[in-house]
């Protein structure tokens, strides 16, 4: 019997975060060391993470896979994570097991933003597909482009300021010259 990853814990339903090294990966653990999970084709056939990640992004569609959990996980580190327990109510158990398993070998749409495997496994656990490594990708974009936003202001701000002070030395300097 292969060595299991995880103590007592761990029950059928519950997420699995995986942490790669630039990424994380979900998978729904199904019982007796198993996960179910959604992987772009060959996503996994690589050693460097940057080369993993480039295949997620370069895909479209992906497989449901039922696999030993520590042939997902490999050398990375894990944990249980049912993130969303607090805000939506879990669906049965049984039910998300069901549901994995009748997933498996199919191939669905795969986009790293609208549907990775992050909202696969929310879409199995609560029923709603939500993806908080995305929604936090997006607000670090978006307090970089108000950041960058800021900071050209401030600058369009500081070259209108030298500007109109310019202008104002120069109306100075011919209102006492005209008096000469």
């Amino acid at each position: 019997m292969a060595p299991t990853l995880f103590d007592d814990e761990v029950k059928p339903g519950d997420l699995i975060e995986i942490f790669r090294n630039t990424y994380q990966h979900w998978a729904v653990y199904i019982g007796g060391n198993e996960v179910v999970h959604l992987i772009p084709p060959n996503a996994d056939n690589y050693s460097s993470p940057l080369a993993n990640l480039a295949v997620c992004l370069d895909s479209s569609i992906a497989e449901v896979r039922r696999q030993a959990i520590w042939e997902v996980v490999k050398s990375d580190r894990y944990e249980v994570h049912n993130l969303l327990d607090d805000e939506y109510e879990p669906r049965d158990r049984h039910t998300i097991v069901r549901e994995a398993c009748r997933l498996v070998g199919q191939h669905l749409p795969y986009n790293v933003v609208n549907h990775n495997c992050e909202h696969f496994v929310m879409e199995l656990r609560y029923g709603k597909s939500e993806s908080r490594q995305v929604k936090t990708a997006a607000a670090v974009a978006g307090v970089a482009a108000v950041g960058v936003g800021v900071a050209a202001f401030a600058m369009l701000g500081a070259a209108l300021f030298s500007s109109l002070k310019d202008d104002e030395k120069k109306r100075r300097r011919h209102y006492y010259d005209d008096d000469d």
